[in-house]
């Protein structure tokens, strides 16, 4: 995930479409709608990333659980917990 601070910070208009009672119920408490749909689209895509990367290194996720299981865990004998 790329830090917030390293995010293109330039804007660039982009028309949405929401429910018009969402909208004015934000506007009447003064919530500021391009950085709250900014907020919610990078949450969005933290999550399609995090998805992604998990699909694609799940084969060695699995593989290093199993290894573990089989072995235990390495420097085990070195926990103070």
């Amino acid at each position: 995930m790329m830090p917030a601070t390293l995010i293109d910070e330039r804007r660039r208009p982009a028309n949405v479409s929401l429910p018009a009672g969402l909208v004015e119920e934000a506007r009447r408490l003064d919530i500021n709608l391009s950085r709250a749909c900014e907020d919610g689209l990078q949450r969005a895509v933290a999550a399609a990333r995090r998805a992604s990367w998990l699909a694609e290194n799940q084969a060695a996720l699995e593989e290093s659980n199993a290894w573990a299981e089989a072995n235990g865990l390495p420097l085990a004998a070195l926990r103070l917990f």
